[in-house]
């Protein structure tokens, strides 16, 4: 299998620090619509990218459901092993990577639980299947088979039959306040465009790195 020579040429935009926004949540949003007219496929995943207590790093890749207060928005699980790892060190990181349009934009900063009445207006717009599903899996657990899955599915599925499913308690939103956004713009030869955003004293700073 000849991996090395897989390559591609960049050749379908270009960033200019002079253009940017001022505000990096506006220049994601800017990049992001231009993603949803360009139908990148699943434009809201994201690398989350975290480190456990042992100092292991973790990725996954997670849904962007929302940005409130500039802070980036994600539901799961709270006892997965995100969680734990979440729980053990509040330093993560985000990816987006557009394919489509040759960019991907990377996120440091700290991440904090969303309140519960937030995490539960969520929960109760999502499909019904959905919400069952958070009830029957015990995420990141081993567990003894496909079937033993579907029997627990079949259980909680009569169990909330004719009413509305509740929200778990160990289940809600995660919010990652950024310390640092960087807006990758892939170039020819290599020559790519790297915007970084430094979040420093109140201000945001902005500064073009070497590709």
């Amino acid at each position: 299998m000849d991996i090395h020579a897989i390559r591609k040429e960049y050749m379908v935009g270009s960033l200019d620090e002079k253009q940017v926004e001022a505000d990096p949540i506006s220049q994601f949003s800017v990049w992001f619509k231009e993603a949803l007219n360009a139908e990148v496929n699943e434009v809201n995943a994201m690398v989350l990218s975290t480190v456990d207590r042992h100092h292991k790093p973790h990725a996954r890749i997670v849904l962007l459901k929302d940005i409130i207060d500039g802070a980036f928005t994600f539901y799961t699980n709270y006892n997965s092993h995100k969680g734990e790892e979440i729980a053990a060190n509040p330093n993560v990181s985000l990816l987006f990577f557009w394919s489509e349009l040759e960019r991907q934009v990377r996120i440091e900063g700290t991440i904090s639980k969303i309140d519960r009445a937030t995490s539960g207006q969520y929960f109760h717009s999502r499909p019904r299947g959905s919400q069952i599903g958070a009830h029957v899996s015990p995420q990141s657990q081993a567990i003894q088979n496909r079937e033993w899955l579907e029997k627990r599915w079949e259980e909680f599925e009569k169990k909330f039959e004719g009413g509305e499913v509740p929200l778990p308690d160990y289940w809600g939103g995660y919010s990652v306040k950024p310390s640092l956004i960087e807006f990758w713009q892939g170039r020819p030869s290599r020559l790519h465009d790297r915007i970084l955003y430094t979040y420093s004293f109140g201000l945001w700073q902005i500064e073009r790195l070497a590709p």
